[in-house]
């Protein structure tokens, strides 16, 4: 049996990288899987590469039109990853309302909403896990609208796991160190960039490396399954060290 057998689990952002992982660990434990993504085409070879039991609709989180159609073809829910999200690169200067407002829709409105209209098809007892980033635990020069939206999910983490410990709706918050993702590497503007980049994240890592998908994608498996059946409020950190040594 696997660990989530009988169980729909809702990734958002759920095309490539950390997502894409995640969607394949909770298919392969059985769960019924509902991705979304923006793209159609990455969405599509998304659902063909998860199988039979998965679901894909397009849409952007940040959109409450594409939420509420997202979840009107949804019943009931046990397990809500809201991954999607993203950032660019700009320093204080470099900063502009443009900037700020599509950082924070896209890390934090989307999340908010995710979850506020998944609620009504949550189960008693489901578990919400939100991405976070080490980004928030310390200064990311030119990262300060997309480290600040991640600390705002960690403080909304631990206010929605008090609103709903009611319900045993348990809400957790799923902090990546450096992982390697198209979405990452997507922050370069090159090849030599993006070796750089990595070289560089690399350096703050205590075990010398970046973390891969399938390793993040392993913990969340652990937040969405009765394994963790005593957590709620906190903040699982998968960073090689980056952050606790």
């Amino acid at each position: 049996m696997g660990q989530l057998d009988g169980k729909t689990a809702l990734v958002t952002g759920g095309t490539s990288g950390i997502g894409l992982a995640t969607a394949k660990r909770f298919a392969a434990e059985g769960a019924r899987v509902v991705i979304t993504g923006r793209r159609k085409r990455e969405l599509d070879d998304a659902v063909a590469q998860l199988g039979p039991n998965a679901t894909g609709v397009q849409g952007d989180a940040s959109d409450p039109d594409d939420l509420d159609r997202l979840f009107a073809g949804i019943t009931s829910l046990d397990v809500v990853f809201a991954n999607a999200g993203g950032g660019e690169f700009a320093t204080l200067e470099q900063t502009t309302p443009e900037h700020l407002a599509g950082s924070f829709d896209r890390n934090v409105r989307g999340t908010i909403f995710t979850v506020q209209k998944a609620l009504p098809l949550l189960k008693d007892g489901s578990s919400i896990i939100l991405t976070g980033s080490t980004s928030a635990a310390g200064g990311s020069p030119a990262f300060g609208a997309y480290a600040a939206g991640k600390a705002a999910i960690r403080s909304f983490g631990r206010t929605w796991a008090a609103e709903l410990a009611g319900r045993g709706i348990r809400v957790n918050t799923l902090t990546p160190g450096p992982t390697d993702t198209p979405g990452l590497s997507g922050l370069a503007a090159d090849a030599t960039q993006v070796a750089a980049l990595h070289e560089q994240l690399t350096a703050d890592v205590p075990m010398g490396r970046m973390g891969h998908p399938d390793e993040i994608a392993n913990a969340a498996l652990f937040l969405a399954s009765s394994q963790s059946s005593f957590m709620t409020g906190s903040e699982v950190f998968v960073d090689g060290g980056q952050v606790q040594v």
